[in-house]
């Protein structure tokens, strides 16, 4: 760990890039695995129970994502901008940006919570319930939306520690709280006989953990403390926020859109269906955690190499990442295509229906997943650099530009075939518009670095 901001500084632009991320990505690859392992420990312990509050923990997953847009889009609108501030060692603003960013959050986080509980009936319907999921839906959804203003504020200071370069912080707070979660699971669920609602306890209780124990990392070391008189909702700095946070704010929003549609589109099959996706969904997530983890331990590398004008060092850390990346990606894959029934059955065992759609998901998944390196590095890069257009549009991409057509399109032709490959040809389109997006970029950091060494040469 850093314990200064001047040492941050000397250690992200002066140490070794490869030895460097994989520092700094190894506490953020630790907090995204235990975050989306307790994602799953949810999936797990309620698939004990039936196959329609396994349906309904899916469901109301798009609810959380659009939580997490909005974590995320304060978290890195805020944490880019900081790191790029002390890159160029302005420290002043990066502190005046770290408490916008936290309390535009925590509000807004107040406001998802209250319009959410006003009209949950219906926005239980409109996710895709059906009248057999919407009881448990409602249940589950309903102490959920408690935890909202706990999960915004959490998101931004867990990103405003990591873009600082104290990654292990942040790793303290998140992990700490996952634990807690996969502990009260169980209990909550079968020993106090609370079901659903267990799980949703479970979650929210974990929340408030985690944003306490961020909040007091936070304090620690060289971090930037939040305090309220730095608060500056000024235009200056809204215009940063969103333009530094609307590439996270359309991937996260997106994916929930696309997540509510994808269990439309499976909710004409039946709930077995439901399920089955989004048992692969949570697999998917769980696996992608670690290349998020990685592309993370990237990001202050290169926030503030970009912000000192060390563009070589950013071209090397994109590739470094890269490379990592898809090697792994191609591991699992392999592996995930030949033992997709035994990983899906783990989540709800003796249901030959939801093993069969989930299998099958599964394995169209796997088939683009090592193409997700290019497209999550090359997203993160193009955000933290601030190229908001080109990062905006690689974001949206996905799960919104190919997924939204694509789950209209193939299920009309392919019916339930249609919904399980949707994600696989989103993939392969998305990674297609990635390559000349990013490779402008590249090619234009190359060309300063060139134009460096040549006055230095002068």
């Amino acid at each position: 760990m850093r314990h200064s901001a001047k040492d941050n500084y000397v250690y992200l632009t002066t140490a070794p890039v490869p030895r460097l991320i994989v520092s700094l990505a190894v506490p953020t690859i630790i907090s995204m695995l235990v975050t989306s392992f307790y994602n799953m420990a949810d999936t797990y312990f309620v698939g004990k129970i039936n196959t329609q509050s396994t349906a309904a923990v899916g469901i109301v997953f798009s609810v959380m994502s659009i939580i997490q847009a909005v974590g995320f889009f304060f978290g890195h609108g805020s944490g880019n901008y900081i790191s790029r501030k002390l890159g160029a060692q302005e420290t002043g603003n990066a502190e005046k940006m770290a408490a916008t960013g936290f309390f535009w959050a925590l509000f807004m986080g107040i406001a998802l919570a209250v319009t959410g509980l006003i009209f949950l009936t219906p926005l239980s319907l409109a996710l895709g319930s059906t009248p057999t999921i919407l009881p448990y839906t409602e249940k589950y959804l309903g102490i959920i939306l408690l935890g909202a203003p706990f999960m915004t504020a959490s998101l931004v200071m867990n990103n405003q520690i990591r873009f600082q370069g104290n990654a292990a912080y942040a790793m303290v707070g998140i992990v700490s709280g996952a634990v807690i979660n996969v502990v009260l699971d169980p209990i909550l669920i079968f020993v106090f006989d609370m079901g659903i609602s267990g799980a949703a306890w479970a979650t929210v209780i974990s929340q408030i953990c985690s944003f306490s124990l961020l909040l007091y990392m936070g304090s620690k070391g060289g971090n930037i403390r939040i305090r309220f008189r730095n608060f500056t909702p000024s235009l200056a700095f809204i215009k940063e926020i969103i333009g530094g946070g609307t590439p996270s704010l359309a991937r996260q929003g997106l994916a929930s859109v696309a997540t509510i549609l994808l269990n439309v589109a499976a909710g004409a099959y039946g709930d077995a269906a439901i399920a089955g996706m989004s048992i692969v969904t949570r697999i998917a997530m769980f696996i992608n955690a670690f290349l998020i983890g990685f592309g993370q331990g990237f990001q202050p590398v290169c926030g503030f190499n970009y912000g000192a004008g060390l563009y070589g060092r950013v071209r090397q850390g994109f590739w470094f990442c890269v490379k990592v990346g898809f090697i792994f990606l191609l591991v699992c894959a392999v592996l995930g295509m030949g033992f997709a029934e035994e990983i899906v059955s783990v989540f709800r065992k003796g249901d030959p229906d939801v093993i069969a759609v989930g299998a099958a998901a599964l394995r169209w998944q796997f088939i683009t997943f090592p193409l997700g390196a290019w497209i999550v590095v090359s997203n993160m890069m193009l955000q933290t650099i601030r190229k908001p257009v080109k990062a905006t549009i690689l974001s949206s991409a996905r799960q919104g530009l190919f997924f939204i057509p694509l789950i209209f399109i193939l299920p009309y032709y392919l019916e339930l075939q249609g919904v399980e490959m949707c994600q696989a040809a989103a993939d392969l389109l998305t990674f297609l518009l990635a390559i000349p997006l990013t490779g402008s970029v590249l090619n234009e950091m190359k060309r300063k670095q060139a134009e460096q060494m040549q006055l230095v040469g002068d």
